[in-house]
């Protein structure tokens, strides 16, 4: 049997507190002189030890008051142990010297007058692996971390987050006061071994009682018992604590949202739980920019009252003016509002009512529009939503002199699915959106149903994900009127930034004839592809390389028009999303023979 020792602190001095000296202020010297020796540890953990040295970066830093220096040097006897153990290293010796004598041994009170040379010296030891890494009570379903495993290095940071994750396993069940009640840490020295027995109490199963929420200032109270949704009477579990602080949280009228369990259960085993908001300002506005060298400047900006009526409805007014000196015509205009009511029905669903004005050009048609609609979004999950609604649409569109009026009553369905771990600069995951909108048209405007779907997915490649491989497809399609019969803002286009870059915007559609002359409008079928290859060259710049194509038929798949382009692009790094310059150039059809240029925030996709 291997002899067994407690598991304990070696290096010396490393449980000395440091202590700030008061009083008179000693001369000030300079740290000259700096060493940081660690024989037989490699690059990753050097780069820990150095990480934990105040002494380091006072040096660094070029300050050199003795009291400081001495205070610095003696608590990184407790930061350089902490490092040491964090990576599996616990017989490591430390040597932290200041003018040739150990920093632990001089006294709080008798510092140097003058501090020149510094030096810490770590001898890691061998790195020790777990023997026994175990746990009790184990609540069914518990996730322990992959680290805290036996013969794996015995991290403590493994043993901690191990604890953590003992404890939320039985929180998870119902038992929300579970806590750790001991833990059982031998080191084996000879060996390089530690046992790490973690103990844990998981206390009673309780269930949820009574809701207190306090810090409301504008918001009804009433309103807010209703979007929080909490289950009151139900078996406590954090997840479901967490969907009521989300539901909070999304309606947008809150800076903070934090919760407090009662630090004893009822008698009746039930937990009390208090929820304390901060309210932010009500008002809100914003606009923005995008700049092509065919489609022009579009200018947008929107006003948002967050709290317009007490109960977190939400009113938005969106205002754009679109191809500024762009090529595709006439400048347009939106003028839009949405009105949003969120837990209405259940604390999951949204209220919703719309109402916009609208000119903008669909290559030879002009085209004006008046829409207003209802209906109701619903969040399944946070990555998970749908949307449905009904709407009636006017619209006139003039071409070759001549007008013609579109009447239709739709109900557009949407199911969104977003599992990228960034909306704006995504490098992993995927991305989802399906529609259908059945419409019945009046007069002489079709009936019939628009299909489209958009799909994108994202996969990140070595250190942090410094190359990203991004795809995107594109698909839609129009089923029941003959094309002369669909509304033109059902039909599809291809070419521009959202679609083919290189293209110049809406450039490929089908050809339509009015009495002996011809026009360009959209398609029944569309399909496009993209695809991008991201490599980030500092914290700053990314380049890009993109190659996109687009398809549009008249009728179907099976006969229509193909074109692509590709290019180059730029990416600055905000720290909110990249700032886009791509520049791209045709590649095949015959839409499209110049350069194109598109400047705006976020990836293409």
């Amino acid at each position: 049997m291997r002899a067994r020792r407690p598991f304990r602190r070696l290096a010396a001095g490393a449980a000395v507190s440091a202590l700030l000296l008061t009083g008179a202020s000693l001369p000030a010297g300079a740290l000259e002189q700096f060493e940081f020796l660690t024989p037989g540890a490699d690059g990753d953990l050097r780069g820990d030890l150095m990480s934990a040295s105040l002494l380091r970066q006072l040096h660094e830093d070029g300050r050199g008051d003795p009291s400081e220096i001495l205070a610095a040097a003696r608590e990184d006897y407790a930061r350089i142990t902490g490092a040491l153990y964090a990576q599996g290293y616990y017989s490591g010796v430390i040597h932290i010297t200041l003018n040739g004598s150990e920093a632990a041994e001089i006294a709080p009170l008798d510092v140097p007058e003058k501090i020149s040379g510094a030096a810490i010296r770590v001898e890691p030891g061998p790195q020790f692996h777990f023997g026994a890494a175990r746990m009790r009570p184990y609540a069914r379903g518990t996730k322990l971390p992959p680290a805290y495993r036996d013969t794996r290095p015995a991290y403590s940071t493994a043993i901690a987050d191990a604890a953590d994750a003992g404890v939320e396993g039985w929180r998870a069940i119902g038992h929300a006061k579970a806590r750790i009640a001991d833990q059982e840490i031998v080191a084996d020295h000879r060996a390089s071994t530690l046992d790490a027995l973690i103990l844990l109490e998981p206390g009673p199963k309780l269930r949820f009682g009574k809701l207190a929420i306090q810090g409301q200032e504008r918001m009804r109270t009433d309103r807010m018992y209703e979007i929080a949704g909490f289950p009151e009477g139900e078996t406590f579990d954090p997840d479901a604590l967490d969907k009521v602080v989300t539901r909070l949280r999304r309606t947008g009228v809150f800076r903070s949202v934090a919760t407090s369990e009662a630090e004893e259960p009822n008698p009746d085993g039930t937990l009390d739980i208090a929820i304390s908001v901060a309210e932010e300002a009500p008002r809100r506005f914003g606009f923005g920019a995008e700049i092509s060298n065919s489609q022009g400047v579009d200018l947008s900006a929107f006003w948002l009252h967050r709290n317009l009526l007490g109960g977190a409805e939400r009113l938005r007014i969106d205002g754009e003016i679109a191809s500024i000196a762009g090529d595709a015509g006439e400048t347009g205009y939106r003028l839009a509002a949405r009105f949003d009511r969120p837990a209405t029905l259940t604390p999951d669903t949204s209220l919703f009512l719309t109402a916009e004005a609208e000119r903008y050009n669909l290559v030879d048609l002009l085209i004006d529009s008046y829409a207003v609609g209802a209906g109701l979004s619903h969040i399944f999950s946070p990555e998970l939503k749908a949307e449905a609604g009904l709407q009636y649409t006017y619209a006139r569109a003039e071409v070759l002199g001549a007008s013609i009026d579109y009447k239709q009553l739709a109900l557009p369905v949407t199911l969104e699915w977003d599992r990228r771990d960034s909306t704006l600069d995504a490098t992993s995951g995927f991305y989802l959106s399906a529609g259908t909108t059945p419409f019945l048209g009046f007069g002489t405007t079709g009936s019939g149903a628009q299909v489209k779907a958009d799909a994108r997915a994202y996969r990140g490649f070595g250190a942090e994900d410094r190359v990203v491989i991004a795809g995107r497809a594109q698909i839609g399609a129009v089923f029941g009127p003959a094309l002369e019969d669909t509304p033109p803002d059902y039909l599809f286009f291809s070419g521009g930034g959202g679609t083919v870059r290189g293209q110049p915007y809406q450039s490929l559609g089908v050809t339509q004839t009015l009495g002996t002359l011809s026009y360009e409008t959209g398609g029944k079928s569309f399909a496009a592809l993209s695809a991008e290859v991201r490599a980030r060259i500092n914290e700053t710049f990314s380049v890009v390389g993109f190659y996109d194509t687009g398809f549009v038929g008249a009728e179907g798949f099976g006969a229509g028009r193909w074109h692509s382009g590709a290019g180059l692009g730029m990416r600055y790094n905000t720290g909110l999303g990249p700032i886009r310059l791509d520049v791209a150039a045709p590649v095949s059809g015959d839409t499209g023979n110049g350069v194109q240029i598109y400047i705006g925030i976020g990836q293409a996709f």
